[in-house]
């Protein structure tokens, strides 16, 4: 077999295993074969850059990050549907429709919370996505759902143009574990799947698209260039046979079974990957539909159910207090057990201080409790009329649950966070952050690692990590010895990293890494920044009074101490490195835009920074040069509105020599 028909054959079974998995379900091919075959093809791909096809499972992450989406407008409208809240309305939209089509047959489906989109295919292949938008005009998100791995790039057999309509989802396990991560990362969290899904969605980075496992369920063709159909249901199995993954559906012939269908979608909502926002009720008939049309906004023929929010009352029998991977402490009720949404609620969060102060609410009181975006179950309101004589106010404690260590508010006043450097329950995010390649950049110790390392209780602070044995290492899941290896190598490395790096490793609150390297520059030890004085620390630029008190606090803290005790110990660099004599960018800022081929952006930033200049991310009067690569987009404009001298990357290599 020569290359170009080893190509053709791992296409057919990448491609293949990619339907059994991701739209089946029904995965036969493991994810070690899966990954050693496509890193086979893209290996030949190389070697063979005239075999690249658009539908090649390697092209599921492809293209450069893009400045911004183009607007498209869709070829058959994305309409809205029209909503209905109770059983009395839907029976007089059943009535609507009987006086124009009678004994109509019914098609009911959960309503996905996700993103609407448009897919485009020529000739069986994918060729344009589009989000819904206003229903009339969207925008191209093509390069982004290549990355949904259910969406086939290819169909056999396809009319020359096909557009199907769906719905694009990030999948509950899928949101839990993101969100954990950021967590740990120290990001703002995401509010719920569908928020999630959208932010994904219109990423510029396709491979952050990618990074989010989003998923689809198809529910429409909008358009099929020489086909027939005559049902609803036709379509949806139409579209199951070319490798779409469809959306559940139900046939009815009676509202009494449509009623029926949306009682039982609503009561089994848990058991879906995706979040439901409602029940959508559709006429199977195509020719009924035709008959009955549009309104100016709505299709006359589809409904959409929405589920009343549940609100039931339930006794506060206790309020503990959990601290969050980012040291944020978060009150929860203990409930009385209340069915809700489906599932039987235990307990449910307070949020903060300000939210019990606010609601009063107070162990023994009973509460009315919902189910929040149908997920999060949260307290809406004390019944006052039914409180327990000797109630007291509530008030969150004044040390760590978890270290004993103090707790102190946020500066807006919104949370409460433990300080402890060491606390356990903050381990994973320290670890990672720690890890990071912002920070000591230790390659290989990612969040799973990290875990294991935690799970398996060879690490208990940061400073830990430099005393790991290969021995222990090589016994963790999915690690051995080549592993363990070049694990403790990264960890020995980074043991030279600048001081810097270090301080902001440390993730003291309100010091980032531009803090870091001016705390380092000024004090240029650790131990003088240990020393420093809250008078020394604000008479740095850019440090201000909150900052500085920041490093003071953490200085002091027991934990904090033990730690640089510990990475002491372990023989960790604590001096920053001597300013480079060639400062030849003093005083400039620069602005890099667009796709740069002969560097990434963050090493043309530490360029930058090692002669004494600045790199920004916004375009202003004071800015000395954009470097521009390709498809620059908005801040390139900018620039040339206000008269920015703008380079290219050989003329910004040229500035180097």
């Amino acid at each position: 077999m020569d290359d170009l028909e080893e190509i053709q054959a791992l296409r057919r079974e990448l491609t293949q295993a990619g339907y059994e998995y991701y739209v089946l379900d029904k995965p036969t091919m493991s994810d070690y074969d899966y990954d050693h075959k496509l890193r086979r093809l893209e290996e030949l791909e190389t070697a063979h850059p005239e075999a690249v096809t658009p539908d090649s499972p390697t092209q599921r992450v492809g293209g450069q990050a893009l400045e911004s989406f183009t607007q498209v407008r869709h070829q058959v409208p994305l309409e809205s549907l029209q909503d209905v809240f109770d059983f009395t309305e839907l029976e007089a939209f059943d009535q609507r429709v009987r006086g124009v089509v009678p004994n109509p047959e019914y098609v009911v489906e959960p309503k996905v919370d996700g993103l609407s989109v448009a897919l485009e295919y020529e000739d069986g292949l994918f060729v344009r996505g589009a989000t819904r938008g206003d229903g009339q005009v969207g925008e191209d998100v093509t390069e982004n759902l290549r990355t949904v791995r259910s969406i086939p790039l290819k169909i056999p057999g396809a009319p020359p143009r096909l557009i199907v309509r769906g719905e694009v989802y990030m999948p509950k396990k899928v949101f839990h574990a993101l969100n954990e991560e950021r967590e740990c990362r120290g990001e703002a969290l995401f509010a719920n799947p569908r928020n999630a899904a959208a932010g994904s969605l219109r990423q510029l980075d396709p491979k952050v698209a990618a990074s989010r496992r989003l998923d689809i369920a198809v529910f429409n063709i909008q358009w099929a260039e020489g086909e027939n159909f005559s049902t609803h249901l036709e379509t949806l199995n139409y579209l199951g046979e070319k490798g779409f993954k469809v959306i559940p559906h139900y046939s009815c012939s009676q509202v009494a079974q449509v009623t029926g269908r949306i009682g039982e979608i609503g009561d089994g909502r848990e058991a879906f990957p995706f979040d439901i926002d409602g029940a959508v009720i559709k006429l199977n008939s195509l020719s009924d539909r035709e008959i009955l049309g549009s309104t100016a906004k709505f299709p006359r023929w589809a409904a959409a159910y929405k589920y009343p929010p549940e609100v039931k009352p339930a006794q506060v029998l206790d309020i503990v207090v959990q601290v969050g991977r980012t040291g944020v402490l978060t009150p929860k009720a203990v409930l009385t057990p209340v069915r809700l949404a489906g599932t039987t609620v235990t307990n449910a969060t307070l949020h903060n201080q300000d939210f019990i102060t606010e609601k009063d609410i107070r162990i023994g009181d009973t509460v009315l409790v919902r189910k929040a975006g149908e997920i999060i179950p949260e307290v809406l309101s004390v019944v006052g009329e039914k409180r327990p004589e000797g109630t007291q106010p509530y008030h969150l404690p004044k040390a760590c649950p978890v270290c004993g260590a103090p707790v102190e508010r946020d500066e807006d006043g919104a949370h409460t966070r433990c300080t402890g450097a060491e606390c356990p329950a903050q381990l994973l995010r320290n670890l990672a952050h720690f890890a990071s390649r912002d920070a000591m950049d230790i390659e290989g110790l990612g969040i799973a690692v990290v875990e294991n390392l935690v799970g398996a209780e060879l690490v208990k602070t940061p400073g830990d990590l430099y005393f790991l044995k290969e021995e222990d290492v090589a016994k963790l899941d999915r690690m051995g010895k080549r592993s363990a290896k070049k694990l403790l190598a990264a960890l020995e490395k980074s043991k030279e990293q600048d001081l810097s790096r270090l301080i902001y490793a440390f993730g003291i609150r309100q010091v980032g890494q531009k803090a870091g390297k001016i705390l380092a520059a000024r004090f240029q030890t650790l131990e003088n920044l240990q020393n420093a004085t809250l008078e020394e620390l604000t008479a740095v630029d850019d440090i201000g009074e909150i900052t500085a008190q920041s490093v003071l606090d953490w200085m002091a803290s027991p934990q904090s101490r033990h730690l640089i005790d510990r990475l002491r110990e372990a023989g960790v660099n604590m001096t920053a490195a001597e300013q480079g004599s060639d400062q030849r960018f003093a005083g400039m800022t620069f602005v890099l835009t667009g796709a740069l081929e002969k560097f990434t952006r963050d090493e043309a930033s530490e360029m930058i920074e090692a002669r004494g200049g600045k790199a920004s991310g916004s375009v202003s009067k004071k800015t000395t040069y954009v470097v521009a690569g390709e498809a620059a987009g908005s801040k390139l404009r900018k620039a040339q509105e206000l008269g920015v001298p703008v380079l290219t990357e050989d003329e910004f290599l040229e500035l180097l020599k």
